[in-house]
């Protein structure tokens, strides 16, 4: 009879940890970080081929892309006269390496050629 006791003292020990441990992982969890960026495109045909080669070095950097181009309702004040672009990243980190690699480096004669960009970072809220 000890033993049982022992053995269901020891399982909800286990589940109290385990509770525990959870809840400290969930709280070290870091928000994303959301990239917006107003872009006044200057040549759309080049634009279009920049696109298809800026979201490849964006999703293999970890980034999602949103909302890319498409109707803007304005709710109060003036709307971007532009395009908007609007990515998920894991972290500011990501987010920076990924403006740091030799992928985006490589993009960067032909983005300043195409278009000119306006770009913030906002972090998301914890869930």
């Amino acid at each position: 009879m000890k033993t049982r006791y022992t053995v269901a003292l020891a399982m909800f020990a286990g589940f109290g940890l385990g509770a525990v441990a959870v809840q400290g992982l969930h709280a070290q969890a870091k928000p994303p970080v959301y990239s917006v960026a107003e872009i006044d495109i200057a040549d759309q045909a080049a634009y279009s081929t920049y696109v298809p080669k800026a979201q490849a070095a964006i999703k293999a950097a970890g980034g999602k892309v949103l909302a890319a181009g498409g109707k803007i309702t304005t709710i109060d004040g003036e709307p971007p006269k532009s395009r908007v672009v609007i990515q998920q990243w894991d972290s500011l980190e990501k987010f920076q390496a990924y403006r740091n690699s030799a992928a985006f480096k490589d993009l960067l004669p032909i983005r300043e050629k195409v278009a000119k960009f306006r770009t913030f970072v906002v972090e998301g809220v914890p869930q």
